[in-house]
């Protein structure tokens, strides 16, 4: 009994030491020492991040878990990916107990200062929603005056449904939720009329419905919430190696680099754009304590940005999201890799 006491005790001061060192700015020392990536996730929200009956998870956010892990560990199998609700997830970063956050969060000036997040771009510009059932006979926001709201608590929709309804001189009664699943629960059992949050997960949501075509998503987009991977700050490193691999994913669809053609591509290519992200001039990884060819290996992980979200989110998925602004720049959107030199 005492030596399982104090074997118990090593563990979680080996533990606790692990998790202050990645805190304290040395998060790829302690990933590569403990061989695998902690992703803070969605709880589960289909088409972003979600566990299937064998506890494999999928997604548009999880395929950048994966994309990091195969950068950083050469093996995109090497995560452990962590539930985080929407009151969780910060804490989880800022406490080192993940090693890096993907789960469809907002960029803001509070969250990028006073919790000292450092986002390292954004994956996905989105902007709130409201869905509510055909029934309710509902076809626009402005005429939800006294309705009951489903509202997730710890997020930017809080303050963003206030502003709308005080702006428009409408009164609600907000339902207030903790996760993506207890909003489901709530809206279908009609613990709410209207549910609202990032148009994406309602996209999301519905799309797992039994009736989809019975609910409506109403037309008005409320805000802005340019979405993105956060890491913690003052690990600058960490945080370059996270932004260089999302902005590898986006040059590769830029220039026609897919998990396809990759492997001819690193051969033959005569874009030096193309050789230096894939590592076959110049070692850039080497400048961020990796090798090579960490964007290479990244890229074959699930594709480029735009393979990702064809796959997970795009228009043959049952979320059926268009590209819209997260089409490239050089078809109208707003999707832009910083240039690899």
């Amino acid at each position: 009994m005492k030596k399982s006491v104090f074997f118990g005790s090593v563990t979680a001061v080996a533990l606790a030491a692990s998790g202050a060192l990645a805190a304290e700015g040395d998060t790829l020392k302690e990933v590569k020492a403990r061989d695998v990536l902690n992703c803070g996730v969605n709880t589960g929200l289909i088409g972003f991040a979600a566990p299937d009956a064998n506890g494999n998870w999928s997604g548009f956010d999880v395929a950048f878990c994966k994309a990091m892990a195969a950068a950083v560990l050469g093996d995109a199998t090497k995560v452990k990916y962590v539930p985080t609700t929407g009151q969780t997830r910060f804490t989880a970063l800022s406490s080192g107990e993940v090693d890096l956050l993907a789960r469809n969060s907002t960029w803001t000036f509070q969250r990028d200062t006073d919790l000292k997040l450092d986002f390292i771009g954004v994956n996905y510009f989105d902007g709130q929603g409201f869905m509510v059932r055909k029934d309710l006979g509902v076809s626009s926001a402005k005429e939800l005056n006294g309705a009951t709201i489903c509202i997730q608590t710890g997020t930017t929709t809080e303050l963003n449904l206030a502003d709308f309804f005080k702006a428009n001189g409408m009164d609600y009664q907000p339902v207030n939720i903790d996760s993506n699943a207890e909003g489901e629960q709530q809206y279908m059992a009609g613990a709410c009329d209207a549910y609202t949050t990032d148009a994406s997960g309602l996209a999301a949501t519905r799309a797992s419905f039994a009736d989809p075509e019975n609910h409506i998503i109403l037309p008005e987009i409320i805000s802005k919430e340019p979405l993105g991977p956060a890491v913690r700050h003052g690990d600058n490193n960490w945080g370059d190696i996270a932004r260089w691999t999302l902005y590898a994913l986006i040059a590769a669809e830029e220039y026609g680099v897919t998990s396809a053609n990759i492997d001819e591509l690193a051969k033959s290519s005569q874009n030096p754009e193309v050789q230096r992200l894939l590592g076959t001039t110049d070692d850039m990884g080497k400048m961020i304590g990796l090798d090579a060819e960490w964007a290479k290996r990244a890229i074959k992980a699930g594709g480029n940005y735009g393979e990702i979200f064809a796959a997970t989110i795009g228009e043959q998925t049952p979320i059926g999201l268009a590209r819209g602004l997260n089409a490239q720049w050089t078809q109208g959107g707003l999707m832009y890799a910083m240039p690899f030199r």
